[in-house]
């Protein structure tokens, strides 16, 4: 198979929209963080066991977040090396960089997937705390 200097050009568009995704969510995500803290300042008695449960999946979306961010700025930087190797007619060794950065954007992609699937999750809990509020009854 043969690579040229337009087939990295390719996952240029990809990851500047893949960016602006994950920056959506780590925005999204820090001021879920923010309000939570300012909630837990304002009152540190109601510590309970969703509570908990939310901390615990922020913590790793965060991480997921962090990891997609790095993965995929890593996979953009080994593109633009490929792609200034193959100009400089080292196919070979812009071959194999631009494979690595192809395996980066995967492992990017795959946190992705995992932080919406555990982002779910926080959801579930949130539903599932309001249906065993005491004293309150719905029509």
């Amino acid at each position: 198979m043969t690579i040229d200097l337009s087939t990295p050009a390719l996952l240029f568009p990809a990851v500047s929209l893949l960016f602006l995704s994950y920056t959506n969510r780590f925005l999204a995500l820090s001021a879920l963080i923010r309000k939570l803290h300012t909630d837990w300042i304002q009152s540190p008695e109601h510590c309970d066991s969703a509570l908990l449960a939310q901390i615990t999946n922020l913590r790793r979306r965060l991480k997921l977040i962090r990891w997609m961010q790095v993965s995929g700025a890593l996979s953009l930087s080994l593109c633009v090396v490929s792609m200034g190797l193959m100009l400089l007619d080292c196919v070979q060794q812009g071959t194999f960089f631009f494979g690595v950065a192809l395996l980066l954007m995967g492992v990017s992609l795959v946190a992705l997937v995992r932080e919406a699937y555990i982002s779910g999750g926080a959801l579930k809990i949130l539903l599932d705390e309001t249906g065993k509020k005491p004293g309150r009854e719905c029509d």
